[in-house]
């Protein structure tokens, strides 16, 4: 019972998955909004706005800025992650999203020339984020990073 009451005690982790959590819930909002329509992948999805990637890594940072400082290792080690984690959602993982666009139009286009090529399962174009969707991520990841720590 101990281990649970460390684990709900800590203040940095319980930020990080509020960060995730409220990101995820605000993506399936916005989805259903703009597409008129409830996709439940979007609650677990990637890709989306806001990043909930952004918020997570966010919520570490600042809940640990608040907790432990600016000049501590701790705050040291999770702002460098964060940048990292922001960085890769908008580049790589980008880029991941716009080549699957593309080979999935490939593989419709050859099953209309050839309906006897064996049917793949479409690969996921809704996996990166825009610089927009990691800005606003990480605005709300700080915000509750800060509230979760005070």
């Amino acid at each position: 019972m101990q281990f649970w009451n460390d684990i709900l005690g800590n203040k940095v982790l319980v930020a990080a998955c509020s960060g995730w959590f409220v990101a995820q819930v605000l993506k399936t909002i916005l989805y259903v909004v703009v597409n008129k329509s409830f996709n439940p992948e979007r609650l677990m999805g990637d890709g989306g706005m806001p990043s909930s990637h952004s918020a997570t890594v966010m919520a570490v940072v600042s809940s640990t800025c608040v907790l432990y400082g600016a000049s501590s290792f701790e705050f040291a080690i999770s702002a460098v992650l964060a940048l990292i984690v922001m960085h890769d959602a908008m580049g790589v993982r980008w880029e991941t999203g716009i080549q699957a666009k593309v080979i999935n139009n490939m593989m419709d286009w050859f099953l209309q020339l050839d309906k006897d090529i064996p049917v793949e399962e479409k690969l996921k174009e809704f996996v990166g984020h825009t610089p927009m969707q990691v800005l606003f991520g990480a605005l709300l990841g700080t915000l509750i990073g800060y509230l979760m720590a005070i």
